[in-house]
């Protein structure tokens, strides 16, 4: 049946009036998180700032060992610099060890049809990348390119919990329920990434991040920290 003006017009204000609802729930549940008690926020930047601390220290050997070797590959910058987005959409510094080598950025978009997530996914993921260097191969199946995040959590930027931080070009696909995951610090570890890291589907690490975001409590985040070590082992979900 052919559509009228009129028709068109109806479904135009039906779709505007559900995006607008959908804005006023994720406000509400927004509300929800800054109305958790202000002891939680203050535990919860405590437990961040001795942990990220003590974690830099005990592991710094391993962080000038992974330097070295880095270093002794090819001779190129040991630490890869990112644009990360944060709570609210603010774009800080995002540093990890080199794994790729250097201008892999530019690469992505020959590699889009390989995409382990569908060419059309938000985010990108490839079992087998080509760009990785050998010592790369190992310091992504150990997280240990993930350590200099560290300096991001003592910073405030980060957390050690909380969803993991996007490109700004991923946060451009973002629908307004994917928005959600920047209500709060992104954090070093998550529900996903102890569950199956980057082989989770992103509309399921959506769905974790939410969660998380609308039941916080310290103690599902010692729980989670706790969880972390054994998945890195296992390396389930690494590259």
């Amino acid at each position: 049946m052919r559509k009228t003006k009129f028709s068109f017009a109806i479904e135009r204000n039906k779709n505007k009036i559900a995006e607008k609802i959908a804005e006023q729930q994720i406000l509400a549940r927004r509300n929800t998180w800054h109305s958790r008690p202000f002891w939680h926020r203050v535990l919860k930047r405590a437990m961040d700032t001795v942990g990220s601390l003590s974690l830099f220290i005990a592991l710094s050997p391993l962080m000038l060992l992974t330097a070295l070797l880095i270093k002794l590959t090819d001779g190129g910058p040991v630490i890869f610099w990112q644009k990360r987005v944060g709570k609210w959409g603010h774009v800080f510094s995002f540093p990890k060890f080199r794994s790729m080598v250097v201008h892999a950025e530019t690469m992505q978009a020959a590699l889009q049809p390989f995409n382990d997530h569908g060419v059309g996914s938000v985010t990108f993921k490839m079992k087998k990348d080509p760009r990785l260097t050998w010592v790369g191969r190992y310091i992504r199946q150990a997280s240990i390119d993930e350590l200099p995040q560290l300096w991001c959590v003592l910073r405030g930027d980060m957390s050690l919990v909380g969803p993991r931080p996007p490109l700004p070009e991923e946060v451009t696909h973002y629908s307004l329920n994917d928005r959600r995951r920047l209500d709060i610090e992104p954090g070093l570890t998550c529900f996903w990434q102890v569950k199956g890291r980057s082989a989770i589907p992103f509309p399921q690490q959506v769905e974790l991040d939410v969660d998380y975001i609308e039941n916080p409590s310290l103690e599902e985040d010692f729980k989670l920290l706790a969880k972390t070590l054994p998945a890195v082992i296992k390396g389930n979900g690494a590259s």
